[in-house]
């Protein structure tokens, strides 16, 4: 068969790839701003204020990858968003509650009284700690193949936790690289904590994925997949003991290397992706229905593709702008 020939198979592999695209982002960039939000409770005030300000800029733009990558599930496999959405219900119920919360939260900390500040910090940590764990647990629920069993449970409730812990790291690893002076060295001190869960929950993921299916297992452990496949595990091991030597060292007195603990981590973040992304491909909903099955019609994805190639540069290049106007060290956030 001609891969580029048939759209009923490159459609779908294009739209799968930009879903997954959109998803990795997503992780990536509000995984960060999550993670800012779920260390509040170990900072002082003042040192709220400088971190709510160091990500002040992105938040809105960062949430805009998951928007896309929903709408992409639902346009372009819709079997697939009503399998995966009825399994996951109420976690997503969950996940929406906390992005309103902490979105609310987010504005009204600044202009509402001093009194009352402290509580609008409290809903935005909750906010954070409920979106986090909602979105670990429904990443335990796909690799254990969204079936409700109390193993099954409890590994969600594992991953929950550790992904919520790997939020919390690499949000660390952006203060180190937005922040200064005495928040600077309580970010390493948070990054040097959250590595460790960072790789239990990397290992924890690694080893549930080919036990919980024989069809994974044969992907990555037969020959020669086993040797063309062993620089993932091989780099991450190499990116961990950098970070680690890094943070070890951090902050220098020229402050030039704060950028390498979140480059790292992004790096990591996406190794790990491709690793699941490998592992699930072609199933779309894990041993149920491949992308292929799930797609909607040719004619559809098609239509739908040539608005994306005007939605996502832009997505892009909004995200690019953001980025780029906001660099540097974070300043006082008002609304003055």
């Amino acid at each position: 068969m001609n891969l580029f020939g048939d759209p009923a198979v490159w459609l779908p592999l294009v739209f799968a790839g930009l879903m997954g695209l959109s998803i990795l982002i997503y992780v990536v960039l509000d995984g960060f701003d999550l993670g800012v939000g779920v260390l509040f409770p170990f900072a002082e005030d003042d040192e709220k204020d400088r971190m709510i300000a160091s990500i002040g800029p992105f938040w809105d733009a960062n949430e805009t990858w998951l928007v896309l990558a929903i709408g992409l599930l639902l346009v372009a496999f819709p079997s697939a968003h009503g399998a995966i959405l009825t399994a996951l219900y109420l976690p997503v119920a969950i996940m929406l509650i906390g992005l309103i919360l902490r979105g609310v939260a987010f504005e009204f900390r600044v202009k509402a009284p001093i009194k009352h500040k402290a509580s609008w910090n409290n809903a935005f940590f909750i906010g954070s700690m409920m979106t986090s764990l909602s979105q670990g647990f429904m990443l335990g629920m796909y690799i254990m193949g969204l079936e409700y069993t109390w193993a099954t449970f409890a590994f969600a409730c594992v991953t929950a936790v550790f992904l919520t812990v790997g939020y919390s790291f690499i949000g660390a690893c952006w203060l180190i690289l937005k922040t200064e002076k005495q928040l600077q060295l309580k970010s390493v001190k948070w990054a040097k904590g959250g590595i460790w869960g960072l790789v239990l929950g990397l290992g924890a993921i690694s080893l549930a994925s080919p036990l919980v299916s024989p069809r994974i297992f044969e992907k990555w452990f037969s020959f020669p997949e086993a040797i063309l496949l062993a620089p993932l595990p091989i780099m991450s091991a190499l990116l961990v003991g950098l970070l680690w030597i890094a943070l070890r060292k951090l902050p220098t007195k020229d402050d030039s290397w704060a950028w390498f603990p979140f480059v790292c981590s992004i790096v990591l973040f996406t190794l790990s992706f491709f690793g699941l992304a490998y592992s699930f491909y072609p199933y779309v909903v894990p041993e149920q229905i491949t992308i292929y099955e799930a797609a909607s019609a040719p004619e559809s994805l098609f239509i739908i593709l040539v608005g994306t190639v005007f939605v996502l540069p832009t997505i892009i290049g909004y995200t690019v702008l953001a980025y780029t106007v906001f660099r540097g060290k974070a300043t006082e956030l008002t609304y003055d």
